[in-house]
């Protein structure tokens, strides 16, 4: 059985890194990975991939992100300058906005 992990993050969100070997590096969420509960950050959890050539592209060693876990990343909030947790709120017109949980600043504009 696989379980859908839910999230409030999205992609080309700002997180940062809070624990393992990257922990307090920041990046933008290339893709959320819901079946393995997981998210690939752009420049975070780098690993070498030994390719070969093909038609296409040349051979050799490769570096991409690999995926890391989403209860390891919080989304960054630039004003603060530090993770947040991420709430919901229902704004006076009826839109459902993601906030900040401890500023109440709304994140989506």
């Amino acid at each position: 059985m696989n379980k859908q992990f839910k999230t409030n993050l999205k992609k080309n969100d700002t997180v940062i890194v809070m624990t393992g070997k990257d922990k307090g590096k920041q990046g933008r969420i290339l893709q959320i990975l819901p079946k393995k509960g997981a998210v690939l950050v752009e420049n975070i959890n780098m690993m070498k991939r030994h390719t070969k050539q093909d038609q296409k592209s040349e051979g050799g060693i490769v570096e991409k992100e690999a995926p890391i876990n989403i209860s390891n990343v919080m989304y960054y909030e630039t004003v603060s300058g530090k993770g947040v947790r991420i709430a919901h709120k229902t704004l006076e017109d009826g839109r459902k906005v993601r906030c900040a949980a401890g500023s109440g600043e709304v994140l989506d504009k």
